[in-house]
């Protein structure tokens, strides 16, 4: 999910500078904030307020009686509010400070913030206290990629109850931020002011509130409700949201954890596009991420399934609102492809220097129509599928014409610009795609797991075809799935090695490094079942598993880097996709070993996966080793328990053909699982395994099924 400005060359991702060590995240919406553990932002490079994508608090600096707080706690309540708590300095001749402080953040149409400064001394005092602020109006990528900004001019206005920072942006915008106060307060340049008296065990309460007015939009723009009845106050949403999720019951209190984590991540990433239908999408994730990428919403949507249809319903409806129709080298946009990503309202430039939409993924347009397939299979029918089948079909007419670049049957990718993404699968890294040898790869190269893609979207189209009636358009898709499946287990399997080559590069040489990404190729369904046992040894090996997941790149493979980011790391959704695969092929005890290690992942963080972690072994280090700028949380990462819970039971709904599949395999460790509430066309199931044995409420008129599950790639 990286990206670029012009008029820089892009080499690889960037994943955004350090934070600070125990830097604090908080997010709602496309606004989220940055600071150190005392609340104060501008002690290090990245920190902020950001709005939209712009930097509208640059410096955020609390001081009591000319002083800096010692921070001594953070309690995070939700995803978008926290609680700072410092205490001031001695005083002469005393030990330990009088004064503690609490700072209450609030993310909601800006940030407001709740300042108590309470008296612990046997003596009344003076207090004195100054709000330091400042706004460069940096944009999100100067920040994220650690140039430095470039800061217009500014002019700052004081009020009586208001102090405003106010520029203008490159595009000729008037932009501002303004820090409302109560009364009692003095503000001149920057700095706002409070005097007054604590008697022993006091405490005195100040409110602040910074608004931000980007051009002609209030940030954030005007939340639309998600249902009848919902509020629009950010914690209203969320509690509405976790309403409508499965509850969750298991023996293991990693899966439980990491699966009730998982839940309020997703809900504090969605984001409502405007001027687009009533349904969030999902944003990649936090800090840098917060927009919608079209490879990781469609990964995550899928993943999802499990907890709601509502994200995958708005993504594909987003999607195909921006779906590709004319061709355009400089944003590589293309009829019938799905955008990499956009940012709603932004100011910023994406790869290529055209605006707001980026089509660089070779990946998001057969995904696209995957979890159309799908989403038809949990029971989505009538008048939507029959809004967004043509895009699916567009998205197939992209596939043969633009995706196929050389009519050799496989789709590649080759940048249009020198300023587009080198890489375009999801390892899109300048330096990821590598042979054995270490070599780059010449593009253009077909990746493995997009053919896997491309497979399974053909199949997704003839179940679709199989659900409206439409018999040839299922023949004829089947058949080319067929075709494909024949050709590629020819062209990218690798006999004297064992396994499938990662990619065939610019002269259809197979790139034959050992890597994660033929995981996909299992999820998918596109490995024969001869080369399938081979597959699931090197994914379960200690080549590739670390202990804690599937690394990117084979220790064993000359450029494997533990701390790079795709040459050696650890990605959950990567690992969770690839034990799925193994699942799916009957291969139990390899898929428990990929989950066993996720869910160690889990309990050492809290229950919240990173997005990518080193890829040292767990025996060589008994804790999995954070890599330095992951983003936390992040969708697909989130998601990962999800989708290991829908493994775990081997669930396969297929309502078009009245079935709903579920053979559930659970590792000692889960003992038992049940989930209450799952939707499935419109029903809420409960589904409980213990034991061997498997029951299911709420199907109603579905034939339940308790066989190994078959033909979709979800587990």
């Amino acid at each position: 999910m990286s990206t670029v400005s012009t008029p820089w060359t892009y080499s690889g991702p960037v994943a955004g500078p350090t934070p600070g060590d125990g830097a604090v995240t908080l997010v709602e919406g496309q606004t989220f904030c940055l600071s150190g553990r005392s609340g104060d932002i501008g002690d290090e490079p990245a920190h902020g307020l950001f709005a939209l994508d712009t930097r509208v608090l640059s410096r955020w600096e609390l001081r009591i009686d000319g002083q800096r707080l010692e921070p001594l706690a953070v309690s995070v309540a939700s995803p978008f509010e926290a609680t700072f708590v410092g205490r001031g300095h001695p005083w002469p001749d005393q030990a330990d400070a009088e004064l503690v402080v609490f700072r209450h953040r609030n993310l909601h149409d800006g940030m407001r913030e709740r300042i108590v400064v309470r008296n612990y001394g046997l003596e009344p005092c003076r207090v004195v206290v100054e709000l330091t602020c400042d706004a460069d109006f940096a944009d999100l990528f100067e920040v994220k990629e650690g140039r430095e900004p470039r800061p217009g001019p500014r002019r700052i206005e004081t009020g009586d109850h208001h102090l405003t920072i106010t520029t203008a942006a490159s595009a000729g915008r008037s932009i501002g931020t303004s820090v409302g106060f109560a009364d009692g307060a003095g503000s001149d340049a920057g700095r706002v002011t409070w005097a007054f008296t604590l008697a022993p065990r006091q405490a005195h309460e100040l409110s602040v509130d910074v608004q931000v007015r980007l051009g002609d939009l209030d940030v954030p723009p005007a939340a639309r409700p998600e249902a009848p009845g919902d509020g629009s106050l950010p914690a209203e949403r969320l509690e509405s949201w976790l309403a409508r999720a499965p509850e969750i019951e298991t023996d293991s209190p990693e899966l439980r954890d990491a699966f009730a984590q998982a839940t309020r991540d997703l809900g504090a990433l969605r984001i409502f596009p405007p001027e687009g239908p009533d349904l969030p999408v999902i944003a990649a994730g936090a800090p840098w991420f917060m927009a919608l990428f079209g490879r990781d919403s469609l990964i995550t949507a899928w993943m999802s399934l499990l907890v709601t249809p509502e994200l995958a319903t708005g993504v594909l409806a987003t999607l195909a609102r921006f779906q590709g129709t004319d061709v355009d080298p400089a944003t590589e946009e293309e009829p019938g492809k799905i955008l990499h990503e956009v940012r709603f309202g932004s100011p910023a430039t994406l790869p290529g220097g055209r605006g707001h939409i980026y089509y660089g993924s070779i990946d998001a347009t057969p995904l696209f129509v995957m979890l159309l397939g799908e989403l038809v299979r949990w029971g989505l029918a009538g008048e939507l599928l029959a809004e967004l089948l043509p895009h699916a079909d567009a998205a197939l007419g992209w596939i043969d014409t633009h995706g196929d670049r050389d009519g050799d049957g496989y789709v590649e990718y080759q940048r249009a610009t020198s300023r587009g993404l080198a890489n375009q699968g999801w390892k899109d890294s300048g330096d990821a795609i590598r042979f054995a040898d270490g070599r780059l790869a010449r593009t253009p190269v077909a990746l493995c797991e997009v053919q896997g893609y491309v497979y399974a979207a053909y199949l997704a189209r003839a179940d679709i075809a199989r659900a409206v009636g439409d018999g040839t358009a299922e023949a004829t898709y089947r058949e080319r799935a067929r075709r494909l499946k024949e050709a590629f287990n020819r062209d990218f399997w690798l006999p004297d090695r064992g396994w499938f080559a990662l990619g065939l590069d610019a002269d259809k040489r197979p790139i034959d490094s050992l890597a994660s990404n033929m995981g996909h190729c299992l999820w998918t369904g596109i490995v024969d079942d001869d080369k399938a046992a081979a597959v699931a040894r090197h994914l379960a090996g200690p080549e590739l598993n670390s202990g804690w997941g599937v690394r990117t790149l084979a220790a064993s493979m000359p450029a494997y880097n533990p701390v790079s980011y795709h040459r050696g790391s650890v990605w959950p959704h990567d690992t969770a996709l690839s034990a799925a695969g193994l699942m799916r092929y009957g291969f139990v005890a390899e898929a428990h070993r990929l989950i066993d290690g996720l869910l160690g992942v889990a309990g050492a963080t809290g229950g919240r996966l990173p997005e990518l972690f080193a890829g040292f072994a767990r025996d060589e280090l008994p804790t999995p080793v954070a890599y330095p700028t992951s983003c936390s949380p992040q969708a697909w990462a989130a998601a990962a328990p999800l989708l290991i819970a829908r493994t775990l039971l081997r669930l396969d709904p297929d309502v078009p053909q009245n079935r709903l599949r579920v053979a559930p395999a659970l590792p000692p460790d889960v003992g038992r699982l049940r989930l209450d509430g799952v939707r499935v066309a419109g029903r809420r199931l409960t589904i409980e395994a213990a034991g061997g044995r498997c029951e299911v409420a709420g199907a109603g008129p579905l034939e339940v099924e308790t066989g190994r599950p078959g033909g979709a790639a979800g587990g």
